[in-house]
């Protein structure tokens, strides 16, 4: 004999949530810093943000809380989050600016904590109005510092100076070349492997993965190519999938090393303290541009999602121009 079930008891069952329901209400944390570790953990997983962007978040966003830890006399939870008043911002952006972060540093930390608190309102239901009320410096961005060609050209053929290795040295010169030479962030060259290199034999180009997890092609010049089928010979370990770029232990080459290599070797050649590795991309742009290059092919080759962030070289070359008006000009 089938069981009955009651008009109540029915009720009461139709009103509980399925698994399903449940497993997609994201928890409500209890702590700022647990909120933290999930807006970030947010970041890497599903919005696939770049680990120089997570990091610069996660220092950030620890500095914040630990200023409103400070400031209100105990670790924030998510109410007191909650009832932040503008004032409170300000004295944190005013300790920031205290403790000697320029203008630009300061938008770029009041950047992270509204998409943290972004990430409450939308994810947990958590609006925090006083963010609204604190408006972002407008900081004028600071024209890129390019080598004169010379220069440039300099570091890719005697960097090798640094080391006394060989294996290292052939490493150096091809990822300084190729730096120069393609107009690649250090991040986007240290992040190839020898299989990338496979098209330079037969294409003369690279596919490099930029910001955003953006891809682009850029052609390599054949003194490029040169140079890394140099280094590709003295690789240690020149499998497919092997970093392109070792560092001494065999593991990929660190961005710290490469700066520090860079480093070292302008204060033996004397180069000016601008000689960095994202200099050689900025060198890269602004000869291009001198040399009769457009603005948009530019673009493309350094991977820049906006042209206005390109167009920050035609102030380069204007003031370039100008230098040289008032050296030579008679009048001047």
């Amino acid at each position: 004999m089938a069981t009955r079930t009651s008009p109540s008891r029915r009720q009461h069952t139709a009103q509980q949530p399925g698994p399903e329901v449940v497993a997609s209400i994201p928890p409500v944390p209890v702590t700022a810093e647990a909120a933290r570790l999930g807006f970030l953990a947010w970041m890497r997983q599903e919005r696939h943000a770049a680990a120089n962007t997570v990091e610069a978040y996660t220092h950030a966003l620890a500095g914040f809380l630990g200023f409103l830890t400070q400031h209100l006399g105990k670790e924030p939870d998510l109410a007191a989050l909650a009832a932040l008043r503008a004032a409170d911002i300000r004295a944190w952006l005013a300790s920031l600016s205290n403790a000697g972060l320029v203008a630009a540093s300061r938008a770029q930390h009041l950047s992270a904590v509204r998409g943290f608190f972004r990430y409450l309102d939308r994810r947990h239901g958590l609006e925090i109005p006083a963010i609204r009320l604190v408006a972002t410096a407008r900081v004028r961005p600071g024209l890129p510092r390019a080598l004169t060609v010379e220069q440039a050209c300099d570091v890719t053929q005697h960097v090798d100076d640094v080391s006394d290795d060989p294996a290292l040295q052939a490493r150096d010169v091809a990822l300084f070349s190729l730096l120069y030479g393609s107009g690649l962030r250090i991040a986007e060259a240290l992040g190839l492997d020898v299989r990338d290199a496979a098209t330079l034999r037969t294409s003369q180009t690279l596919t490099v993965t930029g910001k955003g997890s953006k891809t682009r092609i850029v052609p390599v010049l054949p003194a490029v190519c040169a140079a890394i089928e140099a280094w590709l010979a003295v690789h240690p370990d020149a499998q497919p999938g092997s970093p392109l770029f070792l560092g001494a232990r065999g593991k990929r080459l660190d961005p710290a090393v490469a700066q520090r290599v860079l480093r070292t070797y302008r204060r033996l050649a004397g180069l000016p303290e601008h000689a960095t590795p994202h200099a050689l991309r900025h060198s890269f742009a602004t000869h291009l541009l001198a040399g009769g290059g457009d603005l948009r092919s530019i673009q493309d080759l350094l991977g820049h999602a906006s042209l206005s962030t390109t167009q920050r070289y035609t102030a380069v070359d204007d003031a370039a121009l100008l230098a040289v008006w008032r050296k030579t000009h008679p009048r001047a």
